[in-house]
């Protein structure tokens, strides 16, 4: 897809460009030094661009300490502060980082008000070359748009279409737009959506491409595959990012694998496929468990998605770290791919579906550690979507999906959600995920 480019300091993005890979600090931003010192590991690792939140107008100093520090070892990548609600805390930082990230649609529950803050906004990042990143999730769509359209993948679409063409009306046009959910689904469909509407309107910008809250280990990283391949193979996407649950640092080498395959540097590692009816079966040599598992995502995420097959086996085998070949029937590895690539496309759930944010300088609790006790006493309630999320902020709204939410409140204490609805709040951590289990085991009898 042709798209404008959009100008991030020294790193271009559009259809002109190779696949711009980046991730997004987890520290707390007033935490300088710990903040640095991760940047420091990203750009190490090759991340392109580098995400830190920035809560409030007090935080604005410690983004331009973090930045001016950075610059001053030589670290050149550039900055995106990331918004939320504040349009006053956006247009202060605008001068400071290479790019902001806002879902101006948070900026005021009144429509109008709300586009008259984003103008001040986009006057502001004119002036000092800052690009702006809108960005829309499912489920923090807002009730005016829903109320129009419902929490749908057509929603996001029209949403962002409105942002944009406020970027038009103000002759602005360095801007990149996203529209994330965790479900892979809705994902890859209001994208679709989002690239027919701009070629439609004639201005087709920039594309940030990413499967929100898509959890941590394999699962993690084959949700992320599946949404972000099915569109990169459609020539969808000009940065991406892998959200996990995890060490940050531990989503650039997925995202550069992603980058690089469908920039033409990378290969899948499938050496034969047969398919009968809708059924394939794949063969592998792979130099790696880890390139097996992107590969087998990557050939058939999307193929499943758009149920041109319902069932895909896979076998061969990969070389462990000692290059011995290892078979993935006889190890048991093909069963398991075959379930998490299906419960990622959404085909069949053989575990609960989990939604869990990446975390970031707005999480006042150990995100990671809740996330894995969560997932160890709730394995055996498969048909049950399951979100931890790190913060009151946009925790509620962005488990548009969850039938249960775990959601941290700060000072060591959580909210428990039943769909949209808190039904306890203050609850100890240590308590929490006792109280979550029980709640949904209780529910279910």
């Amino acid at each position: 897809m042709k798209t404008l480019t959009a100008q991030v300091g020294n790193v271009c993005i559009g259809s002109d460009y190779p696949i711009a890979a980046q991730t997004m600090c987890n520290t707390h931003t007033y935490n300088v030094e710990e903040t640095i010192a991760q940047c420091r590991r990203m750009y190490e690792a090759g991340s392109k661009l580098i995400r830190i939140t920035c809560p409030g107008l007090n935080d604005v100093p410690f983004m331009k300490e973090i930045h001016d520090s950075l610059r001053a070892e030589g670290i050149d990548t550039p900055i995106v502060a990331d918004i939320h609600f504040s349009s006053e805390t956006a247009i202060a930082v605008a001068p400071v980082v290479e790019k902001v990230r806002i879902n101006p649609g948070n900026f005021h529950k009144d429509h109008d008000e709300a586009c008259r803050q984003f103008s001040r906004l986009v006057v502001v990042c004119k002036e000092h070359g800052t690009a702006i990143r809108i960005g829309l999730n499912h489920g923090s769509l807002g009730a005016r748009i829903t109320d129009l359209y419902g929490n749908t993948p057509l929603a996001m679409c029209k949403a962002a279409m409105e942002w944009l063409e406020l970027c038009i009306a103000n002759d602005f046009y360095n801007v990149v737009v996203s529209l994330k959910s965790s479900n892979t689904i809705v994902m890859v469909e209001a994208y679709r959506l989002l690239a027919k509407a701009m070629e439609e309107r004639g201005v087709v910008f920039p594309v940030h491409v990413g499967v929100t809250e898509a959890g941590n280990g394999d699962s993690g990283r084959i949700k992320s595959c599946v949404g972000i391949s099915a569109l990169l193979s459609e020539g969808i996407g000009n940065t991406i990012r892998v959200s996990l649950t995890e060490d940050p640092v531990n989503e650039i080498p997925v995202a550069q694998y992603l980058a690089d395959r469908y920039d033409g540097v990378l290969r899948s590692s499938m050496t034969a496929v047969r398919i009968e009816g809708k059924c394939a079966e794949a063969t592998y040599d792979a130099p790696s468990r880890e390139k097996l598992l992107l590969d087998f995502s990557c050939d058939f995420g999307k193929r499943l998605l758009d149920k041109e097959l319902d069932e895909v086996k896979v076998k061969g085998c990969y070389r462990d770290e000692n290059g011995v070949c290892v078979d993935v029937v006889e190890s048991g590895l093909a069963e398991y791919l075959e379930d998490e690539l299906m419960q990622a496309t959404r085909r069949r759930f053989y575990k609960p579906e989990y939604i869990a944010c990446p975390g970031c300088g707005r999480t006042m609790y150990d995100l990671q550690e809740a996330f894995e006790a969560v997932k160890s006493r709730t394995g055996h309630l498969k048909d049950t979507v399951i979100a931890v999320m790190g913060c009151i902020v946009n925790g509620p709204g962005e488990m548009a999906d969850a039938d249960w939410g775990y959601v941290g409140e700060g000072n060591h204490k959580v909210s428990i959600y039943k769909g949209k609805e808190p039904v306890l709040r203050h609850v100890p951590d240590t308590e929490a995920v006792d109280r979550l289990v029980e709640l949904i085991e209780s529910s279910q009898n």
